[in-house]
């Protein structure tokens, strides 16, 4: 054999790896690219992962945005925690004197509004309230008491019932303290005091503004002013003027008559009380009047079924002696106190992706509401004395607790209820029990139909107690009842 051909075999021999380091190689080739395989696998799972947690994080926005459509904030509260604590103890956190003892998410809330006080933040509870749906914002109100009015009135009546008497305004703090400046709804103060003073001191062309929210205590009112005034400076039918301007035809239209008319026809007669009850307050021009401006409030519900009472049961014009009909076609009187300040209308608006309109709607009516002058709760008229004494000069205030019933000899009651030597039991006395009158689908149609007015209700109420307990400190409510 040649020499060549046996080195060749012999460099094959020694340069040729033996049989394991052949295996050793392949399987180290095989790990190598499997090791890559999962690598990338891994990589591309992971891709997978976070593309379909962002394409799932992307659609869940847009359709809570579709489904907020016009909602101003989601459906969580400043002031109303999940889950919530009972009534009693928030209402008491919302009227007590210090911040210290606030949710810690409200303190920042809180506590920036010190010099301006707590307008801001009550009002954001309210608009947020208001941008619910009405089962959930009556839920939120009966479970929270975020204004702290509902705990109050449930002791109020429970301590008047008890005592059998009006309490004292020392009684009255124990159950509701004066706030500090960052938790007063009433602060900053947007009344027009200057045009308070003219009225009281009998400047010529001033008068007193009312807005009569019917079967809410009005009437009352309207006999308050006529007790305090020249026979001569109270109109004939009751306290609205324009029923003699119309000719007899209408009486509190005020919204129909330009400013201008007004003080025009209020001067040449010589009144000084106009009441407006079938129109909104003109929020863009009433304000400047020379007035000063009051209302009274009244439980919503308890207000819908005594004018249902009033008007169709005891025959005053309604033939409907239905509830459920009268009040499928009384559709302006659903949220009726929110329309009247904020000059506007919701019926359309009541549920649905309407939440900003109805975010602002509720701003509308508390910014009005807290340039009146007085803001009453028909419920606590006898503790009403020392406001309309200070505001509108009135000396004698006995017709606060006094029952006025309109047009009443043409349905007597016999109650036992025309002098009000109870309170907000007398109140309550006297009027239907909207459970025990409405079966349980009647009942929830109707409460929700006036969700907004039952959140109106609860800030004018915590308006009227804080300048009751902060405002008049030397005030005699036990005068009222002489």
């Amino acid at each position: 054999m040649p020499s060549s051909t046996r080195r060749r075999r012999v460099n094959k021999g020694i340069d040729q790896p033996s049989h394991g380091a052949l295996r050793r190689h392949a399987l180290g080739a095989a790990f190598r690219n499997s090791t890559a395989l999962e690598n990338f696998f891994l990589v591309g799972l992971v891709v997978v992962f976070g593309t379909a947690l962002w394409m799932w994080q992307l659609f869940t926005t847009l359709g809570s945005l579709e489904d907020g459509k016009g909602r101003g904030s989601s459906e969580s509260l400043p002031a109303v925690l999940e889950p919530g604590p009972p009534a009693q103890k928030l209402g008491r956190l919302i009227r007590g004197n210090s911040a210290a003892d606030l949710p810690d998410t409200n303190k920042d809330n809180v506590n920036g509004s010190k010099v301006l006080g707590g307008f801001a933040y009550f009002e954001n509870i309210a608009q947020d309230l208001a941008a619910l749906d009405p089962a959930k914002t009556l839920e939120r109100l009966e479970r929270d008491d975020p204004f702290g009015t509902r705990t109050f009135d449930s002791e109020l009546l429970q301590h008047e019932t008890d005592l059998g008497r009006v309490l004292a305004i020392d009684e009255i703090r124990q159950l509701f303290p004066c706030p500090a400046s960052e938790r007063r709804i009433t602060l900053p103060d947007a009344r027009m005091e200057q045009k308070a003073r003219d009225f009281r001191d009998g400047r010529r062309g001033t008068f007193l503004f009312f807005q009569h929210l019917r079967k809410a205590g009005g009437t009352n009112f309207c006999s308050l002013a006529e007790k305090n005034l020249p026979k001569s400076a109270y109109p004939p039918y009751y306290c609205m003027p324009d029923m003699g301007w119309s000719g007899n035809k209408n009486a509190g239209y005020l919204h129909s008559w330009s400013n201008e008319e007004i003080i025009t026809r209020m001067e040449n007669s010589g009144y000084r009380i106009a009441g407006n009850e079938w129109e909104n307050f003109d929020v863009k021009r009433h304000f400047d009047l020379p007035a000063v401006f009051a209302t009274s409030f009244r439980k919503p519900l308890d207000r819908a079924l005594s004018q249902f009472r009033f008007e169709c049961i005891e025959d005053r014009g309604c033939r409907i002696k239905d509830v459920h009909k009268w009040w499928d076609k009384r559709t302006d009187l659903w949220n009726v106190y929110t329309n009247t300040f904020a000059d506007g209308s919701t019926r359309q608006q009541l549920r649905g992706n309407y939440s900003i309109e109805r975010r602002n709607l509720m701003a509308k009516a508390i910014n009005t509401l807290s340039k009146f002058n007085i803001v009453l709760s028909m419920e606590w008229l006898a503790y009403a004395g020392p406001q309309v004494r200070s505001i509108l000069g009135f000396v004698n205030v006995s017709e606060l607790t006094t029952r006025v019933r309109p047009h009443i000899t043409q349905a007597k009651r016999d109650d036992g209820q025309e002098k009000n030597n109870l309170g907000s039991a007398s109140i309550a006395k006297a009027s239907w029990v909207p459970k025990e009158y409405l079966d349980a689908k009647q009942y929830k149609k109707m409460s929700e139909d006036l969700a907004l007015d039952e959140v109106l209700t609860d800030v004018a109420r915590r308006m009227f107690l804080e300048r009751l307990v902060c405002e008049d400190a030397d005030g005699d409510i036990s005068s009222t009842l002489q």
